[in-house]
C-alpha cells in the first residue's frame, strides 16, 4: 500500500514525545481497537432492529462477513458487557446501555462521514474510511469536526 505524498519536500523528523505521552497515545489506540468491535456490533444490531424488527446471529454474521461462531462469540461478549440480551428463537436485542452506545457511535460516524464528504472524498470511500476513524477520533477532535461543518 503506497501512501500519497502530502508535501513535495521531505520534512525532518520531529523529536520523539516523552515516553509517558507516547505510551498514553498508544494505549488510547489499543483501547479504541478493543471497543471498536463492540461498537460496530451494537450499531449493526440497532440498524437491523430498526429496519426489520430483528437481529439474528446469522444476519449479523453475514453482514460482517464472519463465521456464525464468530458472531455468537461477540454477541456473548455484548451480553457480558450488559449491552445486549438474546432471546431464544427471537434474536438479539440491545439493552438501554446498548441503545445509548449505538446512538453515540452512529452520531460519531455521521460527523466523520460528513467531514470527509465536505473535504471532497467520494461517498463510498467516506463511508468506508469512517468505519475506522470513528473509533479512534477523540471527543475534542470530533467536536472540532462538528464546529467546522457548522461553519460551512
Amino acid at each position: 500500500m503506497s501512501v500519497p505524498s502530502v508535501a513535495p519536500s521531505i520534512q525532518p523528523a520531529q523529536a520523539l514525545p516523552a515516553e509517558p505521552t507516547q505510551a498514553s497515545r498508544f494505549g488510547k489506540a489499543r483501547s479504541a481497537q478493543s471497543g471498536a468491535l463492540l461498537e460496530d456490533y451494537v450499531e449493526l444490531i440497532s440498524d437491523l432492529l430498526a429496519s426489520g424488527g430483528e437481529a439474528r446471529p446469522t444476519d449479523i454474521a453475514r453482514r460482517f462477513g464472519v463465521a456464525h461462531a464468530t458472531a455468537i462469540k461477540t454477541i456473548g461478549r455484548l451480553k457480558r458487557e450488559g449491552l445486549a440480551v438474546a432471546k431464544p428463537y427471537r434474536g438479539v436485542f440491545l439493552t438501554e446501555a446498548g441503545d445509548h452506545l449505538a446512538a453515540r457511535v452512529r452520531a460519531r460516524h455521521r460527523v466523520v462521514v460528513d467531514l470527509l464528504l465536505a473535504l471532497g472524498v467520494p461517498c463510498e470511500a467516506a463511508e468506508s474510511d469512517a468505519e475506522g476513524i470513528e473509533h479512534h477520533v477523540s471527543d475534542a477532535t470530533l467536536a472540532a469536526f462538528a464546529r467546522f461543518l457548522a461553519q460551512g
